[in-house]
Parts: C-alpha cells; structure tokens; sequence
C-alpha cells in the first residue's frame, strides 16, 4: 500500500490539508516550524509523525504556495528550521 502522507479529505479537518495518521494541519506544522521547532522537536513532542510526513507536508506548502505565503520569507523559503541533510535523506 502507498500512503499519501498529505492528506486533504473535506470531511476531516474542516477540508484543512493533513498529516497522514494524525490530527496535525499543514498550517499547524509550518506555524511550529516558523516558531523554532525542528523535525527532532516535533518527531520526541509528537511520536506518531514521521520524517517522511514533515518532509511531505513541507513540499505541499511549497506546492500551495500562495495558501501558505505567510510561511515564505522574502527568499522564497519556508521560515524556520527545515530538515537536516541526514534527515532529508531518510525521507527521500
């Protein structure tokens, strides 16, 4: 079976895009990561996530860009903390 880890269901969330297995936004993860949090933040304060789902939510923001243009700075990248070169390469 093939998860899709961004899931966006009208029925779930207000129609608000999720985390696959969770009840975590899109919006919520890049309003954590903006506030400092890292993916190992975020994976040791919210066991059910995964590094392949962070890393998923941030493509469907890039994605989305203009439903998440609070989330960009001026250089186009996602505030915050993004994923480790080691972390990326697991959810790759």
């Amino acid at each position: 079976m093939t998860i899709k880890w961004v899931v966006v269901d009208p029925l779930v969330q207000n129609g608000e895009a999720f985390l696959y297995g969770t009840r975590l936004t899109v919006r919520r993860l890049l309003e954590l990561r903006a506030s400092g949090y890292d993916a190992a933040r975020l994976l040791a304060e919210m066991p059910e996530l995964r590094i392949v789902g962070i890393a998923r939510a941030y493509e469907h923001a890039v994605a989305n860009r203009t439903e998440y243009a609070e989330f960009f700075d001026e250089g186009g990248r996602l505030l915050g903390p993004g994923l480790t070169a080691e972390e990326a390469a697991l959810a790759s």
